[in-house]
């Protein structure tokens, strides 16, 4: 009888054998949900709210962040995977391969008797020498654009269909190359994704600019200007109450009147010290003149404005201000007593679009912007969504391999080479634990395996032409999806991230390690000695 039992008679307990099966097969259900997705060529699932939202996708982190897990074993397994997309932004569902793998190539010797603690430390020396093989295979390359192309491809090719990938893959990279100043770490806050439920999804685009979503508020202010000074600032021009609980006291309705007026007064000024910039600014030239406002303008002021030819818009959200001050130039002022030429930015377009209710302003043509607007087009939330996720995974790609300085070759060559040199390595591995380092070489290939079982073909067969490709010319080896032979992933173009592999095989060891030396699974809370 379990030792917890004698503690607490309502415990529940799966011990030894038990235990391991548990987590086994919880490990193998996550897997066999999510295997089908793998790679350019996997299949999409659909997602069903309980509200009756659809969300469609193959990006392993959105599915296992909407799906709800309720065993412990397999919600350990899907934290550690998208845990895996905070740090490098890919890589979930090969985690998640991995780790089931690895668990069932560890129940295989553990059936016949090997003690879990000798294959984890099989797994432990194993995990070194493949980050060692790692390092002699990854390639430094000068991070160019046509380059960068090749890996934000690979990364959006398996989110989503190859039509949109590639209409994704030019608007991700210029994007990264945009933000990108060097010596700085890569901002991609200050890449702004904005959907638009219009057209289809291959109108979806970069805007070298940033679009609001919202217009100016007065009916007679231009809505389209050309060549525009753009003034940013952060000032109330609209009454505003005290910030102490106060009142005003006057006998007269004379007193009231000169009250009323000396308020309105204060704001007038400062909306005069606007238009006296502009009529400074423009007075030589016929061009535009935009102000954006974090704070208010009241009907008033607006009407000032537009009487003096100035687009205002009004309440534009706080992390826009700085996105405009990079994209367009000038300073974001908090004050208007010193404004001058230094202050304003300049855009070569700024206009209007109306989308039934919305309104969407747009500020493009700007020299050298610091930030961009990525576009996101379709014709259904649900796409729009699919596309959001994809563009972020997209953009961290390309930041990844710019700040790695170099890759790896994908489509599943990484892993055979790994698997090839720890067979090799085995042997010098003394005692059981070589075993250990079998199975990890046997659990790698799953993604390759998975790879051509994806794409249509026999997983066995494809596996072992790379392998006996890979011994007769030793360089990395992938598969080509498109006809299941083996291909040199480097010369197709097919990139993977260095930091994601690198992650992921730190990741999937530890928690495949820990999984192996739970013994025993109590359920003993406090809420079963109720009653």
């Amino acid at each position: 009888m379990a030792a917890i039992k004698a503690v607490n008679a309502k415990a529940e307990v799966a011990r030894a054998q038990a235990a391991l099966a548990v987590n086994v097969c919880a490990a193998r259900g996550l897997q066999d949900v999510l295997r089908t997705n793998l790679g350019p060529k996997g299949s999409i699932k659909m997602l069903v709210s309980g509200a009756g939202d659809i969300k469609l996708t193959k990006d392993g982190n959105v599915l296992l962040h909407e799906m709800q897990i309720q065993h412990p074993t397999a919600s350990l397994i899907a934290k550690a995977a998208t845990a895996q997309d905070d740090v490098t932004g890919d890589g979930t569902t090969s985690n998640v391969l991995i780790i089931a793998e690895l668990l069932k190539q560890a129940d295989l010797y553990i059936s016949e008797g090997l003690h879990p603690r000798i294959i984890a430390e099989g797994f432990e020396a194993a995990k070194k020498k493949a980050l060692e093989v790692l390092e002699e295979i990854k390639m430094k390359k000068e991070m160019k654009r046509d380059f960068l192309l090749d890996v934000a491809r690979t990364s959006l090719q398996t989110k989503v269909h190859a039509k949109l990938a590639e209409v994704l893959t030019e608007a991700v990279v210029d994007s990264v190359l945009a933000v990108r100043r060097p010596g700085h770490p890569i901002d991609l806050f200050m890449v702004e994704i904005m959907e638009m439920k219009h057209k289809s999804e291959t109108d979806t685009k970069l805007i070298r600019g940033l679009v609001l979503d919202h217009g100016a508020r007065h009916p007679e202010m231009k809505k389209r200007v050309e060549d525009a000074f753009i003034l940013t600032c952060n000032v109330s021009l609209e009454y505003e109450k005290t910030e102490v609980s106060s009142g005003f006291f006057y006998k007269t309705a004379e007193e009231k009147e000169t009250l009323v007026r000396a308020e309105r007064k204060f704001i007038d000024d400062k909306v005069q010290k606007i238009i006296d910039l502009k009529d400074k600014v423009c007075t030589q030239s016929n061009r535009g003149f935009v102000v954006v406002n974090q704070k208010g303008i009241d009907p008033f002021s607006l009407d000032m404005l537009a009487q003096h030819g100035i687009v205002a818009l009004r309440r534009a959200k706080r992390r826009n201000m700085e996105r405009l001050s990079l994209a367009c130039g000038g300073i974001a002022v908090n004050s208007l007593e010193d404004l001058s030429m230094d202050c304003l930015g300049h855009a070569g377009l700024v206009h209007e679009h109306v989308l039934g209710e919305e309104k969407f302003t747009f500020i493009e043509d700007c020299v050298n912007p610091r930030s961009v607007t990525l576009l996101v087009k379709g014709p259904n939330k649900h796409t729009l969504t699919q596309i959001k996720d994809a563009a972020r995974d997209g953009l961290r790609a390309v930041k990844n391999a710019i700040e790695d300085g170099c890759v790896l070759p994908g489509a599943g060559a990484v892993e055979v080479a790994i698997a090839e040199a720890l067979i090799t390595y085995k042997h010098s591995v003394k005692g059981r634990a070589r075993l250990g380092v079998q199975a990890f070489a046997d659990a790698l290939l799953i993604i390759p395996k998975v790879l051509a079982q994806n794409s249509g073909y026999d997983l066995q067969e494809t596996l072992v032409k790379i392998q006996s490709e890979h011994l007769e010319s030793k360089q990395p080896i992938g598969i080509n999806l498109n006809t299941g032979e083996p291909m040199v992933a480097a010369d197709a173009g097919v990139w993977d991230n260095y930091c994601v592999k690198k992650q992921l095989l730190h990741s999937c060891t530890v928690i495949a390690a820990n999984i192996l030396l739970v013994d025993e699974i109590m359920r003993a809370g406090m809420s079963s000695l109720r009653g």
